[in-house]
């Protein structure tokens, strides 16, 4: 049975671009390269019409020694036809010099654009496609575009001027012998119409089926200690066995195609020569044409074969650029999350009223949580695992909003503030980091551009961090991240809190911000932080209820409900599940 793409192989969380959009954007780069492209096509135009005289020099030579010419002709001939071959091969390598600079350009304008578009994508949006379409984008699908920018379109506007005016040399020859190019029609037109039919849902079936499998194998990898833990390795066997067979139907699908249309493209590709033969033989016999006409024509034929095959390839691979193209644009398609007002926010206070949200329609975490936080007081939320901190964190913070209620600062939801604007209110800080190829001064400036040394240096220090970048190779100036030195967990969080107290938001969500340092760090390091943020507003997402004993209060939420909130000494005194937590904390200790 001949496989056929499912009807959700191109389901996503991220789009994917139309055709019509594709086209547009893609008249749009090159508009933009216009005078690059029209060297471009100029000089490739001036190397295959140079190449196109050496058939008709040979036809003319024919002619000519059919009638009876003497050695000086033919010497004449010998010496034209080396120049051309010269000639050529001089437009020919400044063509492809060109056109390699053009593919170069013309990747960088992609690449540059994709990352403006990935980087404005809404984080709720991102967080909930997950990491495996993504990545796919930004390494499959850029790869395969960087290698149709590089090489198939420079090799494309070669393959197509080549045909086109092989063709016209041959009916400015011959018109009637030319008549032998029409017999590969009927091979290459419907062959090559079905292909082009089915190649685009077949290549995003099997672009997709990159997505899925990259996205399990990431989460198997990151989730490895928690799949030991419960005995989930078959499980996850099986899905990744899954998704492998997945990608190899789609690749057998896509590769099927391919073959289909590969062989009567071939058989097209040999007919004309057989046939212009046997009819230019006719034609001579006949007196139609003259025998160097009739073997320049069949020249032609074969001429007309090698870039015929390469603009045949390289239209196979400009579906699957098409392709990555679509998915990569689609990208700027994902509508934004908020709509700015311009509303300004009177005041630092923030509340959250009758805040309900779910991750699934149906499937409430959070039910009507009310909560007034107090300007500049130190907010504790606990709760066991799944109870729903962490989201109402992230609403709190403004990086999703409420399905139902509202949150606000000074009076304005926070999904009507620019985020720019929002990220100078409220700033969220979790145990996830990254480090930034650079130094680490760079990694530090990203939070504030125009902080000084001493800056640098204060927020260090505010979060215990001086000693152990003191002791770098360079200080500040020792290049982090992906091959550079190499931070340790615990430092790659401090150096996220540093860039915390750069930003200087008035309220701050940490969630688990120092889970990855030991408890006696975490405990200095915290204090640190209390005393360089006392004029800052605080909610603090924790298990080490150490946390909670430090703050003015703690807001206990369970099932999605704050179903405690008061001082740790007023809830160790009511005797509810606070209490119990800490008993239990505390025991454990």
């Amino acid at each position: 049975m001949p496989l056929t793409p499912p009807t959700d192989a191109t389901r996503r969380t991220l789009p994917v671009a139309d055709r019509p959009a594709v086209v547009a954007y893609t008249r749009g780069l090159l508009r933009e390269r216009r005078r690059d492209l029209a060297v471009v096509l100029v000089l490739h135009c001036l190397a295959a019409g140079v190449g196109l005289a050496a058939p008709a020099l040979v036809g003319r030579l024919i002619d000519a020694v059919t009638g009876g010419t003497g050695v000086g002709t033919v010497d004449r001939y010998a010496l034209a036809l080396t120049a051309v071959v010269i000639t050529q091969t001089a437009l020919t390598w400044a063509a492809r010099r060109a056109s390699f600079i053009f593919g170069e350009a013309l990747f960088a304008d992609l690449r540059e654009q994709f990352i403006r578009r990935a980087v404005r994508l809404p984080l709720s949006t991102l967080e909930r496609a997950g990491t495996g379409d993504l990545v796919a984008r930004t390494t499959n699908d850029v790869e395969s575009l960087s290698y149709v920018a590089r090489f198939g379109l420079p090799s494309l506007v070669v393959a197509v001027v080549s045909v086109v005016l092989t063709l016209a040399a041959a009916v400015w020859t011959s018109p009637l012998a030319s008549l032998a190019f029409l017999v590969a029609l009927p091979f290459i037109a419907p062959s090559t119409r079905r292909y082009l039919r089915l190649a685009g849902p077949g290549y995003l079936w099997e672009r997709a089926s990159y997505a899925e499998l990259n996205s399990v194998a990431v989460e198997t990898v990151e989730g490895a200690r928690t799949i030991d833990a419960l005995a989930l390795g078959g499980e996850r066997a099986r899905r990744f066995d899954d998704r492998i067979g997945n990608a190899w139907n789609a690749e057998r699908y896509t590769l099927g195609l391919r073959l289909r249309w590969f062989v009567p493209v071939e058989i097209g590709y040999i007919l004309p020569s057989a046939v212009a033969l046997l009819w230019g033989g006719w034609l001579v016999l006949d007196g139609r044409v003259s025998i160097g006409a009739a073997v320049a024509v069949v020249l032609y034929c074969r001429q007309i074969v090698d870039p015929l095959d390469e603009l045949v390839s390289w239209l196979d691979e400009i579906q699957v650029g098409a392709t990555s193209v679509a998915r990569i644009i689609g990208i700027g398609e994902v509508p934004p999350d908020r709509t700015a007002t311009g509303e300004v926010p009177d005041g630092d206070r923030l509340s959250a009223r009758e805040v309900r949200y779910a991750y699934r329609a149906g499937h409430d975490v959070l039910h009507g949580v009310d909560l007034d936080l107090r300007p500049r007081e130190r907010l504790a939320i606990v709760g066991p695992s799944g109870a729903g901190k962490s989201t109402l964190g992230r609403l709190l913070a403004g990086i999703d909003g409420p399905g139902a209620g509202s949150v606000t600062v000074g009076g304005v939801p926070l999904v009507d503030l620019e985020l720019d604007l929002l990220r100078g209110e409220v700033a969220l800080v979790t145990q996830e980091h990254h480090v930034f190829v650079g130094s680490l001064e760079d990694n530090l400036l990203l939070a504030r551009p125009d902080a000084g040394e001493a800056d640098l240096w204060a927020a260090l220090a505010a979060v215990d961090a001086t000693e152990w970048v003191q002791a770098l190779p360079q200080g500040l100036a020792t290049a982090v991240g992906s091959g550079g030195h190499a931070l340790s967990e615990a430092q790659s969080q401090q150096l996220a809190l540093a860039r915390l107290v750069l930003a200087d938001p008035h309220t701050l969500v940490l969630d688990e911000a120092t889970s990855l340092l030991d408890p006696r760090a975490a405990r200095h390091l915290e204090r640190s932080l209390g005393a360089v943020l006392q004029d800052r507003t605080v909610v603090a997402i924790a298990h080490r209820l150490h946390t909670a004993h430090d703050a003015d209060r703690v807001a206990v939420v369970d099932g999605g409900r704050i179903v405690e909130l008061g001082s740790h000494d007023e809830l160790i005194a009511a005797g509810g599940d606070y209490a119990a937590l800490w008993r239990s904390w505390r025991d454990e200790r």
